[in-house]
């Protein structure tokens, strides 16, 4: 019947409107026009930091050497995927990400807690 239908419908999209997301806040716009997509070689300056106490975890800047991954390829945690593929070349961003997105319940290294929300500033440097 359309009603039992209606409320399947009802249902999964409250499951989607609850489904974790990353949050993006630009701090210096990219050229607006040159976005990468899946498959594309990036390459990202970046610092990590916990969410909870601002402690940083890991920064390729301090190294002076940037990252290089596949976007879109789950070679990066889930929240890179979906905030990185919306940035612009040059572009510089704050990416707020839940712990569903980053490394969730097992942490990470035993620099990242259990259910860690995570916070990176990352700036996209080169799209290949």
């Amino acid at each position: 019947s359309t009603q039992s239908t209606w409320g399947r419908l009802r249902s999964d999209s409250l499951f989607f409107s609850e489904m974790p997301s990353v949050e993006r806040e630009i701090q210096q716009a990219g050229d607006g026009k040159t976005f990468p997509k899946k498959g594309d070689k990036l390459t990202m300056h970046y610092v990590g930091t916990l969410a909870s106490n601002g402690k940083k975890f890991d920064s390729s800047r301090d190294k002076n050497k940037p990252f290089q991954f596949k976007i879109g390829t789950g070679q990066v945690i889930q929240g890179w995927d979906q905030g990185v593929i919306q940035m612009s070349l040059g572009e510089r961003s704050i990416l707020k990400i839940p712990s569903a997105m980053g490394y969730g319940a097992s942490g990470a290294g035993g620099v990242i807690p259990p259910n860690a929300d995570l916070i990176f500033d990352v700036e996209l440097l080169k799209i290949n």
